[in-house]
């Protein structure tokens, strides 16, 4: 898996410069230069409807999708993203049930406002799943769905089995999406002081297995702003998986529902890094930093 550490030091001597990045690919560090946060390029914000075929292809290979791994039965509470509500989410609970999962929205309404009120609520739904179930509860968040269920787990680090983000800005800096302005309009700054800056760090993995599902033509928040660090996981197990996707339609694509069955379907206790199978090697590029 592709890595990224920011080093120092001089190009005549083979050593990094100061604020360059060196991607570790397996192959060889490369240096290349420090970069701003930006949100994604208008042209994959403009063409985010292409979200309505990846919708129309879930349902037309959801016969296949129904023959992907099934799941123990264990509970997976799935978030949406900014300004969404369970609606969206819909789809994926359906097939995720499919497969054997005990699958829940959210009892949140429409995700606008992070707040201390919000955080209760989540806390003691994930405190009912996994008292009902008995074990621990996967949680999969689309986008801002994705940051939250990132910090719930490290709240709730034995209640977590593990976490899947979908398109998610994990990172403090909100210029990596176009929606900054319309979330602080209803945020402000005030979900970074939430519990004592629970929502600074955002780059940190939490203390559980977890995978960070991108598309690099993602139309809302840029890619980079969704790659876990593996610099930043103390440790524990962590792992980002490219599909050919929109942001809109990371809840339905059907690659998407690939990767994330697979990860599922791991026993607790025995996560392995994503392999895609044979057949399904073109569905997943390799993670660049180009």
């Amino acid at each position: 898996m592709a890595s990224i550490a920011p080093l120092s030091g001089n190009p005549l001597t083979g050593t990094p410069l100061s604020g360059s990045i060196v991607v570790n690919d397996g192959k060889g560090g490369r240096q290349k230069p420090t970069r701003v946060a930006t949100p994604p390029n208008r042209f994959w914000t403009w063409s985010e409807g292409r979200a309505m075929f990846e919708f129309a292809s879930f349902y037309a290979m959801r016969p296949m999708l129904s023959t992907l791994p099934k799941g123990d039965g264990h509970a997976v509470l799935t978030l949406p993203g900014f300004m969404a509500t369970n609606s969206s989410t819909r789809p994926m609970r359906g097939l995720l049930k499919e497969l054997g999962y005990d699958a829940h929205g959210w009892n949140s309404g429409r995700n606008v406002r992070v707040n201390e009120e919000l955080l209760h609520k989540l806390e003691e739904q994930v405190d009912r799943l996994t008292q009902d179930s008995g074990q621990k509860i996967s949680i999969v968040g689309w986008s801002l769905g994705g940051v939250l269920a990132r910090e719930l787990a490290k709240l709730m680090p034995d209640s977590v089995r593990q976490v899947v983000s979908l398109g998610s800005p994990i990172t403090d800096d909100r210029n990596h999406t176009n929606a900054a302005r319309l979330f602080k309009f209803f945020n402000g700054d005030a979900p970074e002081k939430l519990r004592d800056g629970q929502f600074q760090g955002l780059d940190i993995a939490p203390p559980v297995p977890t995978t960070s599902i991108l598309t690099k033509t993602d139309g809302v928040v840029h890619w980079r702003g969704s790659v876990q660090d593996p610099q930043k996981t103390n440790g524990h197990p962590s792992e980002n998986i490219v599909v050919y996707a929109s942001h809109l339609g990371l809840g339905v694509n059907p690659s998407v529902m690939i990767a994330l069955a697979d990860r599922l379907a791991q026993a607790d206790g025995d996560w392995a890094p994503f392999e895609a199978k044979p057949a399904h090697k073109l569905l997943f590029p390799k993670l660049k930093y180009d």
